[in-house]
């Protein structure tokens, strides 16, 4: 079970999560730091669909972007 778009590729993007700590200088503090970073994953919305390829139907994940666009056919 394949985490990308079947028409236009769309996958996951990796990312950080950053955590911060201390109050801000316009609040009055020292400023705020990052104490540390963890990698995430950032997922598209995917969506299971029953389309043609090549003339039979399949059926697929595809993104709620090209779900939109319309730029398939629904069996």
């Amino acid at each position: 079970m394949l985490k990308k778009c079947a028409l236009c590729g769309k996958g996951k993007l990796i990312g950080k999560s950053v955590v911060r700590k201390g109050m801000a200088k316009s609040k009055g503090g020292t400023g705020s730091k990052i104490v540390r970073s963890t990698k995430r994953a950032f997922l598209p919305n995917l969506q299971k669909m029953r389309i043609f390829i090549h003339n039979h139907p399949r059926r697929v994940f595809i993104c709620s972007k090209c779900i939109k666009k319309g730029n398939f056919t629904k069996a």
